[in-house]
């Protein structure tokens, strides 16, 4: 039903592909794209400095409303990188310790949220890597509305699930799946190494 889609599997790159992308920062592999593929510059990195790199489970929920972003840390793998688009909205949270938690006891490597996460302190002695929009104390909406492992847009960007998620400290790239390799290639003929 729409509003409701959840898909358990997706695409995921092999672990060998996500290596190579380990020598670049986010700005070279902007310049190895072809379309500018940066989210939006006001999601930042709140609780890391460390980089991160990892295939998209992405949530699409109503502004407001978060309930269903715990069935996709349920869903993510370790290594995951879980995806909210939250439609920038930052008067209530996606995202907040206890999710910080269950995310890292999965082993996802981390959460970036086109809206506000919350409970500061206590995400940061978890320290699962948190890139977004803003910092709040109040709340999301319950109701369970929203769908996983769909295209969404976040940060401006559309992501596709399983698409490979690149942050560090100066933000968030978003790689295509199916163009991995050539904006490998483009990003080194750009750097002067092939």
């Amino acid at each position: 039903m729409y509003g409701y889609r959840i898909n358990e599997e997706i695409k995921r790159p092999e672990k060998e592909l996500l290596k190579q992308f380990e020598p670049f920062t986010t700005a070279d592999l902007c310049d190895g794209c072809v379309i500018f593929d940066a989210m939006d510059y006001q999601i930042k990195p709140y609780i890391t400095t460390k980089k991160i790199i990892g295939p998209a489970v992405t949530v699409k929920v109503p502004s407001g409303e978060g309930d269903i972003v715990v069935k996709a840390i349920q869903l993510a793998r370790e290594g995951d990188i879980i995806v909210i688009a939250g439609h920038g909205n930052c008067a209530s949270s996606y995202w907040g310790d206890k999710r910080s938690e269950m995310a890292q006891k999965s082993g996802v490597a981390g959460v970036v949220v086109d809206g506000a996460f919350r409970d500061f302190e206590g995400c940061m002695e978890v320290g699962l890597s948190i890139f977004a929009k803003g910092l709040t104390s109040g709340a999301a909406v319950k109701s369970g509305k929203g769908e996983i492992n769909v295209p969404v847009s976040c940060g401006g960007v559309v992501v596709n699930p399983g698409d490979i998620i690149v942050g560090d400290v100066n933000g968030v790239c978003v790689i295509p799946q199916e163009y991995a390799q050539e904006i490998i290639e483009n990003t080194k003929k750009k750097l002067g190494l092939v």
